[in-house]
């Protein structure tokens, strides 16, 4: 009998581990696609007409501070919440007091929800807007990149990021889109 609740259980153990790494790792994905996003539009580059499903699929593991911010933003928001919990089962009365007495309705376990979750949405906004202008100050510092392409014409600029089928270059307040496979030469985006 023993034998069989370890087994369900290391069963259910298991199946609760997959998800969580499941859904993590999809939000870790949202989160990449978000910053990518904020940092290529600082250039006027829309990412989601040059990128492919698996451009974001390894966009959090393709720079650090991706990686960073996803993992910091789901520990902080974690940490919040068991924070709030353990505050509301050692002291009720001050958690009572701070909430005006909201946590004794019944939508206040929604209400919690809700205001962690746009909390969780606001704050990675703002860090991939905080990321976006500190990405392109990054660039705009760097020294110029040499680029010959395939009739021996060489392009230089800075390097802003590049795709799987596409390479962004600045050159002065020209942005470049130069396909890696094809025939076209360039794209000029602003």
């Amino acid at each position: 009998m023993k034998e069989g609740l370890i087994k369900d259980t290391y069963e259910l153990v298991l199946k609760e581990i997959q998800t969580i790494i499941t859904l993590s790792y999809i939000i870790v994905v949202g989160i990449g696609m978000l910053f990518n996003f904020q940092k290529y539009s600082e250039f006027g580059i829309n990412i989601f007409d040059y990128s492919d499903v698996f451009d974001f699929l390894i966009a959090p593991f393709s720079d650090f501070y991706i990686l960073l911010f996803a993992v910091g933003s789901i520990t902080i928001v974690f940490i919040l919440i068991k924070m709030d919990s353990f505050w509301e089962k050692k002291w009720p009365k001050s958690y009572a007091r701070l909430n005006f007495g909201g946590n004794k309705k019944s939508w206040y376990k929604t209400y919690r929800i809700i205001v962690f979750g746009v909390s969780f949405i606001l704050y990675l906004y703002i860090s991939a807007d905080f990321y976006g202008t500190y990405t392109k100050d990054k660039i705009n510092s760097l020294e110029n990149t040499s680029i010959r392409l395939e009739d021996n014409e060489i392009r230089s600029g800075k390097l802003i990021g590049k795709t799987k089928d596409v390479i962004f270059i600045l050159n002065d307040e020209n942005v470049y889109a130069i396909p890696i496979s094809s025939l076209v030469k360039e794209i000029k985006i602003k």
